[in-house]
This record gives structure tokens, sequence and C-alpha cells, in this order.
């Protein structure tokens, strides 16, 4: 053991001599004997900064990056990108409309050199998955980074050097931050909060949405509390994921956005709550008995804009019993305009039932799929994953299908969706098991994802990952 530590310290000694070497050879060749107070200096670590408006950037110094995995931070992307200096606040990951990650970010460079050779690290891997280096412009990452509401930029402004920012998503709507405090602090794995380190995530009236971000004075204390992730406060599990500081005024602006692009769409009342997920036997009498004392509001519509509110904030993530089935109901409010966009894109036709058919080629029976996807209704809704953030409505997305070959007989929807949800980002909103025309298992079903994008993100995250020790084979339906 004594002789490999030595062996060791040895070749570390002859590679510093190695490089003094090449120093003076340079110095020699160049006629520079102070050549080392030339060199430039590297940074270590990754560097935290607000960005506004108003700051000026030019466009030689951004990437663009894609591909990235769901849970890489702006760490990640720092580490993806070592040997390089990167701007004190100068790693933005994108959101999509929806509030999620999409798998790309932007990145400011201390110079257009460090962005050249940003460049050449085009495909290389990080987590076992290759990222694309793109141009960008300055303005490009100011849309992304900056952010003018000041709530946001106070909060950012408390983080020091090494403060962590934690993202939690399905919390109550009367959460308190006294709640919050005591989540993190409980327990084992028990750690302290930053103080006025705690940001709810509200509506341009004030509404909660669910999110709120945490601020941890360092990095020990972040990883502490990321134990927690799914743990609960009071009845609701709760989800933590990093973030940054670019991801909270993101999140707070495109809220505030959102709230002003649907008062201008009509400034219409939202008067109504639209309820998700309700078995297929709810009457009438079912949902007044579900919504409780909110129910005597009940017209056409509800009476008002805060009975409605009041309806959705009280019954939204509660269980409706019918029988002896209990279903867990999202429920929230919205206006006439946003019931017609719903009923203008009314629910799929009852199930099908497949027809035998001959064995056609691979490529054939693909080709032929699309043709007979669309008229299905999911025989299991999953009732665990909270909406992204209820003030989002992302109504005009379309639904994502993949097609999973190659099941055995034994297999069941929540195999299935155990087996896609391994990433949290990924909203799955049903399976469906296929069958002949003999009621027997086909080994097929269709998954449907909230959007397009969750289902490329799922394809791409199980190429040949199999279920139990099963292969799978997936394909993405084209509608």
């Amino acid at each position: 053991m004594h002789f490999w530590i030595v062996q060791v310290i040895t070749r570390c000694f002859m590679g510093m001599i190695s490089i003094l070497l090449v120093v003076n050879v340079i110095c020699d060749c160049t006629g520079t004997e102070d050549f080392i107070g030339s060199v430039e200096d590297v940074k270590t670590e990754l560097r935290n900064a607000i960005c506004l408006p108003e700051t000026s950037l030019v466009s030689e110094v951004v990437v663009r990056t894609r591909g990235l995995p769901w849970q890489a931070t702006d760490h990640d992307i720092a580490q993806f990108f070592i040997g390089l200096n990167i701007a004190p606040g100068g790693v933005a990951l994108c959101l999509s409309p929806e509030g999620r990650r999409n798998g790309e970010a932007l990145v400011r460079f201390e110079d257009a050199e460090q962005r050249e050779l940003a460049l050449k690290r085009h495909r290389h891997f990080l987590h076992n998955r290759y990222i694309e280096v793109y141009r960008a412009t300055g303005n490009d990452f100011l849309q992304v980074a900056a952010g003018s509401n000041s709530e946001a930029v106070r909060f950012v402004s408390r983080g020091s050097t090494g403060a962590m920012i934690i993202r939690m998503r399905g919390l109550p709507y009367d959460c308190t931050e006294a709640q919050i405090l005591e989540f993190f602090a409980e327990g084992e794995n028990g750690c302290k909060v930053t103080d006025g380190g705690i940001l709810f995530v509200n509506k341009s009236d004030g509404r909660p949405t669910g999110d709120a971000f945490v601020m941890f004075d360092n990095e020990e204390d972040g990883q502490k509390a990321l134990t927690k992730h799914k743990r609960t406060i009071g009845t609701r599990y709760i989800e933590l994921f990093r973030s940054t500081q670019a991801e909270v005024q993101q999140v707070v602006n495109r809220n505030l956005e959102n709230d002003q692009r649907m008062m201008a769409h009509g400034n219409s009342r939202k008067d109504c709550i639209r309820l998700r997920g309700l078995p297929y036997e709810a009457h009438v009498e079912n949902i007044v008995e579900f919504l409780g004392e909110t129910a005597r509001h009940i017209m056409f519509q509800m009476d008002s804009e805060m009975s409605a509110a009041t309806a959705a904030a009280l019954a939204h993530n509660k269980y409706m019993q019918i029988g002896k089935k209990q279903r867990y109901i999202e429920v929230f409010q919205c206006s006439p305009e946003d019931m017609n966009l719903v009923l203008a894109n009314p629910p799929l036709p009852p199930q099908f039932i497949l027809q035998p058919r001959p064995l056609f080629p691979q490529q054939t029976v693909q080709s032929l799929v699309p043709a007979i996807v669309p008229p299905f209704t999911p025989v299991y809704w999953p009732c665990l994953s909270p909406p992204a953030s209820p003030c989002i409505y992302p109504l005009q997305s379309q639904p994502g299908l993949v097609l999973v070959t190659g099941l055995c007989p034994n297999i069941t929807p929540q195999d299935i969706l155990a087996y896609f949800q391994t990433n949290p980002e990924i909203a799955i909103e049903s399976v469906q098991m296929l069958r002949w025309g003999t009621a027997q298992y086909a080994g097929e079903a269709l998954v449907r994802f909230r959007s397009r994008m969750d289902a490329e993100r799922a394809l791409a995250e199980h190429v040949g990952a199999p279920l139990g020790t099963m292969p799978l084979n997936l394909s993405l339906i084209h509608t």
C-alpha cells in the first residue's frame, strides 16, 4: 500500500516537472520571460448573479444546449463545459409552456473565444446523453434568464456564494411559511432555510399556484432537503427539484404573463370550474355531493368568481367515492372561453376492440396503427401526479401517443405506468391495454402523454429499457 502511494506521488511530481519544461520551451520560443504571468485563470466553480432585462449582452458569448437529461442542473452544465469560463449567473435552464424543463439551456461565457471553444463540445456526453451545442444570441439569453419581478429579484439577491435553491411543487393552497420551515426541519435530515428564503409563486390576483422556491445557505443543507422528496404536508405529497435563479425568474414571470394574457383574451369572468378525472359512472348528484357546501352556488355556472375560486380551492385533489370506487379529482377555476376550448376538443369515443389481424411486416403494421389509434378511451387514469401548475392551462398542446409492444400477459396498466414514471417531469394521462376480438390481450398497450414533447422524451429515455426481464418495443404514433 505504501509503495502504491509513493508511486502516485512520484508520478504527480514528474507531471509537474513536465509542465514546467513545456512552459520553459514556450518562453524560449516566444522570447517572453513573463509567460506564466499571462496565463488565463480558469474558474473552478459556477458563480451566481442576477440578470436584469436592461443588461447589455453581446451575441458572441451565448450558446444553446439541447438534449439535456431532465435531472440536469446548472452545476451539471458547468461540469459539461469544465475548463471554460462561464459568466456569473450564466446558466439558464429553459422551461416548456407547461412549466417543465424542456431539455434545453442557454449558457453565457465571459468572451467570444470561450464560446467558440464551447461549440467544439457539440455531441459530447453528459450522463450518457449526447448534448447538442449551437450558437445563440444575447437576446435569447435575456428572454430566459432576465426577470423584472421585484419580489423574485429580492429573493434571488439573498443567495450568497454557494447557496442552493429548491423548487417545491404540489403544495396545499393554504400552506404557510411555518409549515415549510417545519417540513425541512423535522426528521434526521433536518436543515435550516435561509432567513427570508421562501418565495410562494402566486397568480397576479394573489391566489397561490401550489409552487414555491426555498433557498438554503449551502450545498450540504440543500442536499439534505432533497432527501424529503415526495414527503407530505397535510395530505399532499410534495415534489422537490433543484432549481436556479433563472428558473425562479421564468416561473414567476410566466405566471404573471399567463394571467395577463387570459385577461386580455376577452377579459372574461372565471365563474366556472372544471373537474378532471371523474369516474364514468358519475352523475350530477355525485358531483353536487362531491362539491359539498360550495354546491349551493351552482346554477349553470357558479354565481360568482369568488364561489368558483372557493370551490376549486376546497375540492381540488380530493377523492370522489362512488360505490367501492374512489377517484382522485382535479378542480380548476376557468372561464366560459376555457370551457369552449375543452368542448371544442371533446373526449374520445369509447374503447374499441381490435379484430384479429394477419401477420404483416412490422412497417406495415405501424402504418396501419394511426388510423385506428385516436378513438380510444383510457381504462386507467393515474392519480399520483399533480398538475405542473394549476395556473397553466395546456389546452392547446396536442397529446402524445406511444404504442408499446412485446408485453407479457400478466402486465397491468400500473406496471406500465411505473415503467414510464421514472422521470417525474413526464406527465402520463392514461394507459390502455389492447385486446383482440376474442378478449385476449394482444400484448400491446397505448400510453397517452400530456404532450407530444413528453412522449418523445419518454421514448428517448426508455430506448432498449426492459420491463422486468422482457425487452419492449416503443413507437411514437403520429396523429
